[in-house]
């Protein structure tokens, strides 16, 4: 998911580090904080393969800043992802925020439709967070409100994200 913002939020255009961090952190949110630790060595690796290169320019009152800008071979990595997408992409929610929130780089409808639809086979298929066996076990079969309630939060969530899925998709198809 690091890898994805960051090439997507760089596609837009350069960045500082600092700012690339504060885009990150309203991408992921409380949910995944994106730590130093995490975010530089993530830099580093994807300077490394060429998919990003950093200029130095002189700081107003300070150190000198440095700039992220993407290569042609970072703008490539990026399209083939999103063309593309790993399953966990799909199917794990941070991950899936990440991915459509550079979908609208890849500019051709019938690719992006063909995401959309992966996203919704895999939410098409029965889920619970709690299972009987194989058996996904449905909100209405639990007395425990905290159980209930959860189930159907999820339910409601994963019913508007279909709604929206499959209006994008036949938008895109007209």
């Amino acid at each position: 998911m690091l890898k994805l913002a960051i090439l997507g939020f760089l596609y837009d255009r350069p960045l500082h580090g600092y700012e690339l961090r504060r885009h990150l952190a309203a991408l992921t949110g409380h949910v995944r904080p994106i730590s130093d630790g995490s975010l530089y060595p993530a830099i580093k690796r994807l300077e490394a393969d060429g998919l990003l290169v950093r200029e130095t320019e002189p700081g107003s009152a300070a150190a000198p800043r440095h700039t992220l800008h993407l290569t042609g071979a970072g703008r490539t990595a990026l399209l083939d992802r999103l063309r593309a997408p790993e399953p966990l992409d799909i199917s794990d929610g941070n991950r899936w925020t990440a991915l459509v929130s550079f979908l609208r780089h890849l500019d051709d409808p019938a690719a992006q439709a063909a995401v959309l639809r992966r996203r919704i086979a895999f939410l098409s298929e029965p889920a619970s967070f709690f299972y009987e066996g194989d058996r996904p076990r449905a909100a209405e079969e639990f007395t425990d409100p905290f159980r209930r309630g959860l189930l159907l939060t999820a339910r409601a969530t994963t019913e508007a994200e279909l709604s929206w899925l499959r209006a994008a998709v036949d938008e895109l198809s007209s």
